[in-house]
């Protein structure tokens, strides 16, 4: 595939994708969105991809924002169209990604680009890295899931402070309060996000697979409907072979060598 607007690699069951603006910030424009859903897509069909890796290119921002010079040319209506193709609806397809993605974040991810960092399922980011959602600054609210997502990682009275100030927090401040996993120096970044995403492949894919969509149902529904949607994946993911083969290993005191089957 030929992107103009992000890199995008496989290798070692890990899948990279790198927005590739940085005389923007990365921000993101329709075509770089149409690129990552593209890229997406082939992540989602790849058996050989367990994990995919978010990240910006430049080393100054991960994502800051959505492109201005698209959006403010929106009518009402091609909002609303906007939001349920390439904007809201854009960041949820990677939070159903059955499979994890990781946001290495390294300098700005503001509006749109925590929002997309939300969406991912870890978030690591150097310490050099800033958080928010400004959004309020040129008048409209965070509309790709901020103010749904945020509120859901750092508390409701937390969420409201920074959506209605438009502040920024530095990565020591997003780490207190549980937005990212992990910081470091930028220098070890990429290093760590790695060695992360290869223990996830050394688990089976089918196991993390159904993990994933229980955490998030969980988050959605009632503690008992949860509950019973985790007990009826329980109930499937024993009945695989990468369950027989997890226990004949566990008895065997061997490492187990999972097919996602």
């Amino acid at each position: 595939m030929d992107f103009k607007n992000i890199i995008y690699k496989k290798e070692n069951g890990i899948a990279r994708m790198i927005i590739n603006r940085p005389e923007k910030r990365n921000a993101l424009n329709r075509v770089a969105r149409l690129e990552m859903i593209a890229a997406l897509e082939d992540t989602r069909g790849d058996s050989e991809v367990k994990v995919l890796i978010i990240s910006g290119a430049g080393g100054k921002s991960f994502i800051a924002g959505s492109d201005l010079t698209e959006l403010s040319k929106f009518t009402p209506l091609k909002m609303e169209e906007f939001m349920a193709t390439i904007a809201q609806q854009f960041y949820t397809r990677f939070e159903q990604l059955d499979k994890p993605v990781i946001a290495m974040i390294d300098g700005l991810c503001l509006g749109g680009g925590l929002e997309l960092a939300m969406a991912c399922d870890i978030r690591i980011a150097s310490d050099s890295s800033r958080f928010g959602q400004p959004e309020t600054f040129i008048g409209i609210i965070p509309g790709g899931g901020g103010t749904q997502r945020l509120p859901r990682l750092v508390g409701l009275g937390k969420a409201k402070e920074l959506i209605f100030t438009g502040d920024t927090i530095d990565a020591a401040e997003a780490l207190r309060l549980g937005l990212v996993n992990q910081i470091c120096s930028s220098d070890a970044l990429e290093e760590i996000v790695i060695s992360m995403a290869q223990r996830m492949i050394r688990q089976s894919s089918l196991a993390i697979k159904w993990a994933k969509k229980a955490i998030n149902i969980g988050q959605e529904t009632s503690l008992s409907v949860g509950l019973g949607y985790e007990a009826l994946a329980e109930c499937l993911v024993m009945s695989s072979k990468d369950a027989g083969e997890g226990m004949a290993a566990f008895f065997e005191k061997r490492k187990p060598q999972f097919k996602g089957e």
